[in-house]
């Protein structure tokens, strides 16, 4: 193991908070391979990239010679993590949460070394906790306490419900450190309330309460709510290297530095220094290049990471045609306007919004663009139409009879 300070430099880096710092120093001049604990609570079938920022973390402590233990909450999963919903989460059924877990297990494993990795369910302690055991430890945690809570308080003033079951998560999830008797737990800025119940649960059992580590939320390709699957604003770690690649490239400029600063292997020195270039004068499409393939090369390999790219390069920068466009037929009477078109053949969302695009130099016929929104499209003809960057159809019109 390295030195205390220099190992406490290392934990800190890119954290949101450390509580407590004195603490975590103390537990590591023990000199003993220290627990750390991550959970996650398998509510979709796969791992995007949001949820490799702490996954990242845990790694690092991998690195430092301490013990991991990544906890699938099967059994939590079924009550529903209220944390951040302003309306009672729906809980999913064992079949679906099993499934789930099985790709969690898989895919946290491209990510942590699987040789120094143990997955655990917490299943195998709840499960047996049965009905007194959970009244024992409802009885552990005052309502007063769970209102402090910044969702539950907004809820509770707002005259809106809240089930009795979703106190029991918070309980239930701290209850999981008191079972591995965690050292160091590790969780997005949004789990700190969860992740404290589980230090106070420590105390009550007898345990010496677990230091909690936050990590910062990593905002989704849209630059504004956190990455996530519901939000359909996310990298998926196992999506095609070519898709990863698009929607690394669809992010914005200033975006880039916080996916560098979260997601990416390079030191803060290395990042500042890509920004001092990119302040010379260096295209930062060239840049974000670099994270793509650094992403792809991470959960994929460096020769998909370069496939994708030199793809990309032709499709958007050279105007070349992808080669898996999908063909539509469609009937219309003689002819049809082009934005009517563009919406019967699902490229865009309405009417309105494809006039929209047409003024906006994003349609393309056959790869000339189209610029004026009153254009028709005969019956008996085929062409390939493309709205933006990404979307392509190869539509065949034919008359009505």
């Amino acid at each position: 193991m390295m030195d205390i300070e220099e190992a406490l430099a290392l934990i800190q880096k890119g954290a949101d908070e450390v509580l407590v710092l004195d603490e975590l120093r103390e537990r590591l001049k023990l000199q003993r391979p220290l627990l750390i604990k991550l959970g996650c609570d398998p509510t979709a079938a796969d791992i995007h990239l949001g949820h490799t920022v702490v996954l990242n973390k845990l790694r690092q402590f991998q690195k430092l010679g301490h013990k991991v233990q990544f906890l699938i909450g099967d059994f939590t999963a079924m009550i529903g993590d209220p944390t951040g919903r302003n309306v009672t989460r729906k809980p999913l059924e064992r079949e679906e949460i099993a499934a789930n877990a099985r790709t969690y297990e898989e895919q946290v494993l491209k990510i942590l070394d699987p040789d120094k990795t143990e997955v655990v369910f917490n299943s195998s302690w709840l499960d047996e906790l049965g009905t007194t055991g959970v009244i024992k430890l409802a009885a552990k945690y005052t309502v007063a306490r769970m209102l402090e809570r910044d969702d539950f308080k907004k809820r509770y003033s707002s005259n809106e419900s809240i089930a009795v079951h979703e106190f029991l998560y918070p309980l239930m999830q701290g209850y999981d450190s008191v079972a591995m008797q965690a050292d160091v737990e590790l969780g997005g800025t949004d789990q700190k309330f969860n992740l404290l119940v589980g230090r106070e649960l420590q105390k009550h059992y007898g345990q010496t309460p677990q230091i909690v580590i936050t990590m910062p939320l990593l905002e989704g390709l849209d630059g504004v709510q956190k990455m996530s699957k519901s939000l359909n604003n996310y990298i998926g770690i196992t999506e095609p290297a070519k898709e990863i690649f698009g929607k690394v490239m669809s992010i914005s400029d200033d975006l880039m530095w916080r996916y560098f600063n979260l997601v990416s292997d390079k030191t803060p020195k290395e990042i500042e220094a890509l920004k001092t270039k990119v302040a010379a004068g260096l295209n930062p499409r060239d840049v974000k290049f670099l994270l793509a393939e650094e992403i792809i090369t991470r959960f994929h390999s460096r020769q998909a990471a370069q496939e994708a790219k030199e793809s990309f390069i032709a499709q958007f920068q050279k105007g070349v045609m992808p080669q898996d466009i999908p063909e539509i037929a469609i009937q219309i009477d003689m002819e049809i306007p082009l934005p009517n078109l563009l919406k019967q053949a699902g490229l865009v969302p309405s009417v309105t919004e494809g006039g929209r695009m047409i003024e906006a130099g994003a349609v393309r016929i056959d790869g000339e663009k189209i610029a004026d929104k009153a254009t028709k499209i005969a019956a008996g003809t085929q062409h390939v139409y493309q709205v933006g960057k990404r979307k392509f159809a190869k539509i065949q019109l034919d008359a009505e009879t």
